[in-house]
């Protein structure tokens, strides 16, 4: 308990706006899984609020590992921005997502008329800038010379928001055939709670994997691979692992 009070407080004293609008996004998750659990509108055969559930706790653990990780560039005006942009893309996602799939409606891929149309358009647009902008944060870590970062630390960072960026990108493709499933529908049965097909190809996989880059890779060349050789070695073999899902997914073929 002291470790974690311990934790929180780092975290306000890093940046206070992404902790605290991270809290709510966990709120946000905790209130659509206990709607998991007492609804029974489904979107795509399962529950409608699932997918908010899991952009919810996605979007609180992208803040609060942004706010921990950007205080060491030690730019108040860049952390500042993009932390507001932060802000502002994803209340703007997670609303739509949540109001859609309140009314038993898709969010994602959903071209069935000109309003839900321009909020998919606007919500590719909205999170290609984010990206781009994680990207512009990603340089900046490349561009650091500090000293007193452990450097297994240090490029786990770099080539954990490198990923990010790639496999945050890969979401084009999806947009692009306006599905995730490849060989098959999206409505066709899936694992527990990331509905992953069991059946097809599935190219959230590889974009879960390799987004989440960013919590992974820091946390190795922090704890394990604490060279920047072994880091830079563990990335590379991750980064094959991502990308044989995502070719796997684009064959038509289940993972397992």
């Amino acid at each position: 308990m002291v470790v974690m009070m311990s934790f929180f407080l780092q975290l306000t004293l890093r940046n206070s706006l992404l902790f605290w609008y991270g809290l709510v996004c966990f709120f946000g998750g905790v209130i659509c899984l206990i709607l998991t659990q007492t609804t029974t509108q489904q979107v795509n055969n399962i529950n409608a609020f699932i997918k908010p559930m899991k952009f919810f706790f996605s979007v609180w653990s992208f803040c609060w590992t942004m706010a921990w990780l950007m205080v060491e560039l030690r730019d108040d005006n860049i952390t500042n921005s993009f932390s507001l942009m932060v802000v502002i893309v994803m209340s703007f996602e997670l609303i739509v997502i949540t109001w859609q799939a309140a009314n038993g409606r898709l969010s994602h891929f959903n071209v069935t008329n000109s309003l839900y149309s321009t909020l998919f358009t606007l919500m590719g647009i909205a999170i290609s800038i984010l990206t781009l902008w994680t990207l512009f944060i990603g340089f900046q870590f490349f561009k650091l010379n500090n000293d007193k970062l452990p450097i297994g630390y240090l490029w786990g960072i770099r080539l954990g928001i490198i990923l990010f960026v790639i496999f945050s990108f890969e979401g084009g493709i999806m947009g692009s055939k306006l599905q995730h499933t490849v060989g098959g529908l999206d409505s066709t049965e899936g694992i527990p709670i990331l509905n992953w097909s069991k059946k097809f190809g599935d190219l959230r996989i590889a974009h879960f994997l390799g987004i989440h880059s960013l919590q992974l890779l820091p946390l190795m060349g922090f704890y394990l691979f604490k060279e920047k050789y072994s880091i830079i070695c563990f990335s590379t073999f991750y980064a094959c692992l991502v990308s044989y899902t995502l070719l796997t997914a684009l064959k038509g073929m289940k993972l397992i």
